[in-house]
């Protein structure tokens, strides 16, 4: 087969362009004085990070614009609900920016910056002055990784790995492709959504996809859109490049209040990512992670919201799992039956609790699998409370 090579190729310029970052609630002029008041003390504790050109899609005439709510500070964040490491993912750190729950995949935290903060971050204290936890020197993550035969999956993550220099990204490529085992190298990104141009405007970038994604050992990239405004033309053209490029795409985004909570717009945005070719893979439970509280869907409507939207489009649309990413592992919601909550283990840290079906008491108010009470003779366990039903105000 004849490749062609278009990495000398120039862009147009509206393409290339290069986005203005914003840092501060005051550069924002679409944003009251009053209101701008009461959100510095928001970002005082969780940074706002957002770009011109995310920002003009925004209806600033819509209080509730799905695209203001996501990357907007609000003042509810500030309120005493979740702990900021809400997964124990410290549990499963194996070395400084390694970790390691499944047997086959490990991720790699190998940047701390992402184009812009989405305001329900799971992984906000990442981006906070304390954090230690991300290194930029990965090689004693390349080591484990090649120290385990049973590693075939690799994801980069952080942070976002497309907002590092194409330098660099293609250092840890290199590494990871020089490691037999390695067939699947996963990288978790939300740049298509936030700056399209990064990828629109770097042909070095594709062509490292371009020579690192074979037909036996893939590059997947793992896409954050969270509603249907973000698919926007310049990021459809993203998506496009990188499927050319040999990039596997799919979509996975968390159940979010305000921005898709809501049957219809969530089967809008799979029926559009199955058209592009970026189908929904997992639709997450929003972490009770700290300033999360105004973000959370309880299970039970999301269960109900999700179940609505995949009633609709078809196949390729509706193939998302609605999973919590649970300390214990993916816990999927499977749905009610009998008055009872079902979930199932999809993924398990512990190889005992793998494809194992639960049956839990419904309670309308809880967000997260330790608020749940199993259902007597099943194989449902009741596990030790998470350490922020203990410390902060459960949600209930």
């Amino acid at each position: 087969m004849t490749t062609v090579d278009l990495s000398n190729i120039r862009l147009p310029a509206a393409l290339r362009r290069r986005v203005k970052y914003i840092r501060s609630v005051d550069q924002i002029p679409n944003i009251p004085p009053e209101e701008r008041e009461k959100l510095r003390k928001v970002t005082e504790k969780y940074v706002l990070r957002a770009n011109d050109y995310y920002l003009k899609l925004i209806d600033w005439n819509d209080p509730n614009d799905p695209i203001r709510q996501l990357i907007i500070p609000r003042v509810e964040e500030l309120s005493d609900w979740g702990i900021l490491d809400a997964s124990n993912e410290a549990s499963v750190t194996v070395a400084p920016g390694v970790q390691h729950k499944y047997q086959h995949t490990v991720l790699l935290l190998c940047n701390e910056v992402c184009g812009a903060y989405c305001r329900y971050c799971f992984r906000k204290r990442l981006f906070m002055d304390e954090n230690d936890e991300v290194t930029n020197d990965v090689s004693e993550g390349l080591r484990h990784i090649a120290s385990d035969p049973e590693v075939t999956n690799v994801l980069l993550t952080g942070g976002d790995p497309l907002l590092m220099s194409t330098r660099r990204l293609r250092d840890i490529i290199e590494e990871l492709r020089g490691i037999p085992h390695v067939r699947i190298i996963r990288i978790g990104s939300k740049m298509p959504a936030f700056d399209p141009f990064r990828i629109l405007g770097d042909p070095e970038l594709l062509k490292l996809f371009r020579t690192h994604s074979t037909p036996r050992k893939r590059i997947y990239l793992m896409a954050h859109f969270d509603h249907p405004r973000e698919l926007t033309d310049e990021a459809v053209a993203a998506i496009d490049a990188l499927i050319r490029s040999g990039v596997i795409c799919v979509n996975q985004c968390p159940l979010i209040k305000g921005i898709n909570d809501d049957p219809a717009v969530l089967a809008e945005l799979y029926r559009e990512l199955s058209f592009i070719g970026c189908p929904p893979y997992y639709l997450f439970q929003c972490r009770p992670t700290a300033g999360n509280e105004p973000y959370a869907v309880p299970l039970v409507r999301g269960w109900e919201i999700f179940r609505e939207a995949m009633r609709q489009g078809s196949g390729l649309a509706r193939r998302p799992r609605y999973v919590m990413s649970h300390e214990l592992g993916k816990v999927e919601i499977v749905g009610i039956e009998d008055g009872h909550l079902l979930l199932r283990f999809h993924r398990s840290k512990d190889p005992e609790f793998r494809g194992v079906l639960m049956a839990y008491k419904l309670n309308d108010k809880a967000y997260w699998l330790d608020e749940l009470e199993p259902v007597e003779g099943t194989e449902a366990r009741k596990y030790p409370p998470s350490p922020w039903l203990g410390v902060h105000d459960s949600p209930c």
